[in-house]
């Protein structure tokens, strides 16, 4: 009877033990997973933060690019707008040096249409630029011209009978080349330039401006009215040698 009784005690403790040591096999079965399951969304955390953080970065860059791109066309647009809104410059048609016309007539404050360039090669082909002061001051004569609005060829042709084509010593040394006088004589001027520029707002001011104090009209008789009212000759002269600065 006591063997049986002791045979059952060590069977039940022997159930007792499986049953712990399943139960034990279970529970660290079910803590590893615990930990790897910890591990997996630790690691998704991870993953997802990256991922977030990566996104954040692609959006910040896509901004930075957008208001590039709007920038670039608010400019754009703003150099459309400038460009529609200037007014485009008169194209400027010259004409050829053999298309110059004048007359004893004409309106002496029209230029005579030919290029600045144009003009220089027609002064430094002239014939009668005996001592070389038409080829050497074309350029000066030219931007005058247009400065105070006087023909070129008349101009030209004026300094040729005032000073002559050699350019007489006295008109030489006084830079003076139309003649401009003061109670002393032949007014004196340091330099070709500063003459010229004396001699074309002289001619602008007093004699092609309406309300000068010579002015009389814009033609060649009508200058010679104050310029030069004792001579019979001068307009034919001063004719004469604008006909040769063309010819």
């Amino acid at each position: 009877m006591k063997d049986s009784k002791s045979a059952l005690k060590i069977k039940q403790l022997i159930s007792v033990f499986l049953i712990i040591m399943t139960l034990g096999t279970y529970i660290g079965l079910f803590r590893t997973n615990e930990r790897e399951i910890q591990i997996s969304k630790f690691e998704t955390k991870k993953e997802v933060e990256k991922l977030e953080e990566e996104q954040q970065i692609i959006e910040i860059a896509q901004e930075k690019s957008y208001e590039r791109e709007i920038k670039v066309t608010s400019r754009s647009e703003a150099n459309r707008n400038k460009n529609e809104n200037e007014i485009p410059q008169a194209v400027v048609k010259y004409k050829k040096i053999e298309e110059i016309t004048i007359s004893r007539d004409m309106d002496l404050t029209i230029r005579c249409g030919i290029s600045r360039e144009d003009f220089i090669k027609l002064m430094q082909n002239m014939k009668v630029d005996y001592s070389g002061f038409f080829a050497k001051n074309a350029g000066i004569i030219y931007d005058l011209c247009e400065k105070y609005e006087i023909n070129e060829i008349f101009f030209c042709g004026l300094i040729a009978a005032e000073s002559g084509w050699n350019i007489a010593s006295s008109h030489r040394n006084t830079h003076n080349y139309i003649s401009m006088m003061s109670s002393k004589g032949l007014i004196k001027y340091s330099s070709d330039e500063e003459g010229l520029e004396a001699a074309t707002k002289l001619l602008h001011n007093k004699y092609l401006t309406k309300g000068g104090s010579c002015y009389s009209g814009k033609t060649l008789s009508a200058i010679q009215k104050r310029f030069c009212p004792n001579s019979n000759t001068w307009v034919g002269l001063v004719f004469g040698c604008m006909k040769q600065v063309v010819k």
